[in-house]
């Protein structure tokens, strides 16, 4: 069966002027099935949304290959959206307008891209607020714009890079439990880059820790727990044990 994601061998050095090179992928190797939820851990600096600016189509690799349900990833595509740490959404548009953008982009009439808008803002939970604009919204609701945003022009694959970091504890938390129900209920592929061991666990059907720079797969670890996955459940002896072999395979990989 053909990987939804498959890299193979991917290398990638930044060479900025006048100075070193940098070598941020060496004989990077991933594969993401169809409707899975893979994410990454790794130290900083390790590469990890470097690859998913590859996948995004934004950067290209040195060497290796890339592909895209077994087609090469030669640019951005509709087939895949990025939600990033920071929220990204426009000052002057309202929430509605704001997830309307990337239909807007590839020209959906008006009508249509309101109802596909509005179908979005009702699944991240923001109806009523369709008319206010982001310095009106907490963060975790900007959030949720950024995520209906992506959502919205209906792409195959997800990419999150850090999604959460910006938040509080409580609405990271909160934002977890929300992403697992519109991940459920809007059945895309999902490629999440996070720090948190428990955050990667507690989402995930795999979990991948990479190594300090050069950035290459360590090891992958199968997340065998049932879903749906209700918050008490970081709290179980299986979710604990995962978290220390997990924790076990990163420590090696982080410098301080």
């Amino acid at each position: 069966m053909v990987a939804c994601i498959e890299g193979r061998n991917v290398s990638l050095t930044f060479r900025p002027p006048n100075r070193g090179p940098v070598r941020a992928l060496q004989g990077f190797d991933i594969d993401v099935q169809d409707g899975e939820f893979l994410s990454i851990v790794g130290p900083s600096g390790c590469g990890k949304s470097t690859f998913l600016n590859v996948v995004l189509g934004l950067i290209k690799a040195d060497s290796g290959d890339v592909l895209m349900r077994g087609k090469p990833i030669a640019g951005p595509g509709t087939d895949r959206a990025m939600v990033f740490q920071e929220f990204g959404l426009l000052p002057w548009r309202t929430v509605l307008n704001n997830i309307e953008l990337g239909l807007e982009l590839k020209g959906v009439p008006a009508g249509q891209r309101r109802d596909v808008s509005q179908r979005f803002v009702q699944m991240v939970g923001l109806s009523g607020f369709e008319g206010h604009y982001p310095h009106e919204l907490s963060g975790g609701m900007k959030q949720r714009v950024g995520l209906a945003r992506a959502l919205a022009t209906d792409p195959d694959v997800l990419l999150m890079d850090e999604p959460f970091a910006a938040l509080d504890a409580q609405t990271r938390d909160v934002m977890q439990v929300e992403l697992l129900r519109i991940w459920h209920e809007a059945k895309k592929t999902v490629l999440f880059v996070t720090h948190q061991i428990e955050e990667a666990i507690y989402l995930s059907d795999r979990v991948m820790v990479m190594t300090k720079r050069p950035g290459h797969a360590k090891k992958i670890f199968a997340i065998d727990l049932p879903r749906p996955r209700d918050y008490e459940m970081r709290v179980t002896p299986e979710f604990n044990e995962l978290k220390l072999q997990i924790w076990h395979a990163l420590k090696d990989e982080i410098t301080v």
